[in-house]
């Protein structure tokens, strides 16, 4: 008997030392958790139905955040909330009122924003313009139908005279002096800005297009898988780069065996793969978006440029292309030269 009682003190020893050290661990427990989180206004949180009755529920692309009321509040009354998936700037903002992108779309001064656009453009075409060039850019752009925006970016400042053209009454016009297009597109053609365009041109005012299709080069960019592309270049003293070259026989080329010597000891690297060059690049939205990071606030000319689209696109030598059966010519006027003196000239081109 005396052992059976020893051992039921034993058991109540050990059931109260358990219940102890429960305690201790709980106190430690919440005391991290305290530390951790010291005080509640938002967070993004995952909890039972039984207890969202008391959160405010926000919902964005089928995700839910909470925002807790807390007692640190304005003076309406109103929770103080933070949405770290928001865009950076954004946190503090309803996620269902957060609009990260925008457009070119040209919208009038009153009416239903929805009734502005007759037809709602897929792609955006660009040209960097003086208006000596307005007859090629007059034949350009009405190569390309109502699905791509024109965008005109003037280096001469003279934006008025074009309206005289049909067309131009629904393009877009910014006019700085003096400027390339690198430099245009650096500053108004944002990622964020060009979202809603599936492909952006960024092509020169001296370019003939009596052989281009619009619509026939898109179908062949897209069947092709090009992310980054080009027309070929009808071979004349413009052409600097066999890559660039159009070949007759056939729609498309994505590499050439016929560089100079020396220039291809690798033929998935430019210039005889992955290259296109910069005077009438082609690009998907999701190229563009790496490639505008890429642009240096700096650059002028582009020189160089062509050589490290490669880095955009992945594999390069198979998402880079020229497109032959759609080519163009290269007039080689330097007109943007003429908004510079004779000295300035002569220290550019050497």
């Amino acid at each position: 008997m005396g052992t059976i009682h020893r051992s039921g003190v034993l058991k109540k020893t050990n059931d109260s030392a358990r219940l102890i050290i429960t305690t201790i661990l709980g106190v430690v427990f919440g005391f991290f958790i305290g530390v951790s989180f010291p005080s509640v206004s938002l967070y993004k949180i995952q909890l039972p139905s039984s207890l969202r009755s008391s959160l405010d529920v926000a919902t964005s692309n089928d995700k839910e955040f909470f925002i807790v009321r807390s007692p640190e509040t304005t003076g309406e009354n109103v929770p103080k909330i933070y949405v770290p998936t928001n865009p950076r700037g954004a946190e503090r903002l309803p996620p269902g009122i957060v609009v990260p992108e925008s457009d070119l779309y040209l919208h009038r001064l009153w009416g239903e924003p929805s009734e502005d656009l007759k037809k709602t453009p897929k792609y955006l075409v660009t040209f960097t313009v003086g208006f000596d060039q307005m007859n090629n850019i007059d034949a350009c752009v009405k190569k390309f139908s109502e699905d791509f925006q024109i965008l005109l970016f003037h280096y001469d400042g003279r934006t008025t005279e074009w309206d005289q053209f049909e067309w131009s009454k629904n393009a877009i016009h910014v006019s700085v002096k003096k400027q390339t297009k690198w430099w245009y597109a650096k500053r108004f053609l944002h990622p964020d800005v060009v979202a809603p365009y599936e492909y952006i041109f960024i092509w020169d005012e001296d370019l003939g297009v009596e052989h281009f299709n619009a619509e026939r080069y898109i179908e062949l960019v897209k069947r092709h898988g090009l992310e980054i592309s080009q027309p070929g270049l009808e071979p004349n003293n413009g052409l600097t780069w066999q890559m660039t070259k159009r070949r007759g026989d056939r729609q498309v080329h994505k590499l050439v065996t016929d560089e100079k010597p020396g220039w291809c000891s690798d033929p998935h690297l430019p210039p005889c793969a992955a290259f296109v060059e910069i005077m009438a690049p082609v690009f998907s939205r999701e190229a563009w978006r790496c490639v505008w990071y890429m642009i240096q606030n700096d650059l002028v000319h582009g020189w160089g440029l062509d050589f490290a689209l490669r880095r955009c696109v992945e594999p390069a030598h198979e998402k880079i292309g020229v497109v032959d059966s759609q080519w163009i010519i290269h007039k080689v006027i330097p007109s943007l030269g003429n908004q510079v003196s004779h000295h300035q000239l002569a220290i550019c081109y050497g």
